[in-house]
């Protein structure tokens, strides 16, 4: 058996813990909530594996790295905005300033591949 959940999304990047084999079926801005949700097909049996995936939500405009794979896009039809969703690549850490920007003699080769990417 499966089910379909409704995930709350944030701009910026999110992480959920979702079962093996879940399909993205919709997304959508909720004009009620101010937000955009996800709603997600997964398995319903109990020892089907969870694994954690990153999607991140941009405004039109915003840039995006090559990698991500977008989804879907959410209208706020009372506004001038729409919010792409996009899933991370799943080798992808995203890293902060504090990791990447560190003196020479402790540079993280991780996050340097990361920048050169941009």
């Amino acid at each position: 058996m499966k089910t379909i959940h409704k995930y709350p999304l944030q701009e910026g990047i999110n992480t959920l813990t979702l079962k093996q084999g879940f399909r993205i079926v919709r997304s959508e801005y909720l004009l009620i909530e101010k937000a955009v949700y996800l709603w997600i097909e997964e398995p319903l049996a109990v020892a089907t594996p969870e694994c954690s995936c990153q999607f991140k939500v941009v405004k039109t405009g915003e840039p995006i790295p090559e990698l991500y794979e977008y989804l879907d896009t959410a209208l706020d039809t009372l506004g001038p905005e729409a919010y792409h969703v996009y899933k991370l690549p799943a080798q992808e850490k995203q890293y902060q300033l504090s990791e990447v920007f560190q003196p020479p003699r402790k540079i993280n080769q991780a996050a340097l591949a990361l920048l050169r990417q941009y």
